[in-house]
């Protein structure tokens, strides 16, 4: 088996976590998500941990044993604790808002971006820089941050563009004149 998927998942206390043939659902105060597994894959909920049995020897029925194991525990932490990213955005005149269920970009191009938010993502602007995109799915939270990144990504001489708090952006040398 996996080494990852060796490991136990212990459920929180008021986490549910309902298992029917290779469909999970997990519900937790934060909400519910569902996650459907390989077949291969055999989930074991014993007295609030989760554990995982193969059926069959193969690298490949490994590989989804711990897989199956690490989107598992995405789900009990999202629906317990939730996820959370940060967006810095460096650059003069670059600001972001959040009117309704929209996010208002101005990043230096000739017209502001609208991008809309999707249903399950909170987004919130504590400073017209800084970008906090929260929800209970990891992917989907990653996603998110990713779009609204892929809108003007750090270029390499003057560090400027939207970058995830924890990023670090190595600075080229600019060109000289001989």
């Amino acid at each position: 088996m996996s080494r990852i998927a060796k490991n136990p998942i212990t459920v929180p206390a008021g986490v549910d976590v309902k298992i029917n043939d290779n469909t999970v659902q997990v519900k937790g105060p934060k909400g519910t998500l569902t996650q459907t597994l390989h077949s291969k894959v055999e989930v074991v909920l014993d007295q609030g941990t989760i554990s995982f049995n193969l059926e069959g020897k193969n690298d490949y029925v490994r590989m989804q044993s711990g897989t199956a194991r690490a989107l598992i525990n995405n789900l009990v932490q999202g629906v317990s604790k939730g996820y959370e990213r940060k967006l810095m955005l460096v650059g003069v005149g670059y600001r972001a808002a959040v009117q309704g269920s929209t996010l208002n970009l101005t990043l230096g191009y000739s017209h502001p971006i609208n991008f809309p938010i999707p249903q399950g993502i909170q987004i919130e602007t504590p400073t017209q820089t800084e970008i906090l995109v929260k929800g209970i799915d990891k992917q989907l939270v990653g996603q998110v941050s990713a779009n609204i990144r892929a809108y003007r990504r750090p270029e390499p001489y003057k560090g400027k563009g939207i970058r995830y708090s924890d990023e670090v952006i190595i600075q080229k040398e600019t060109k000289k004149k001989k």
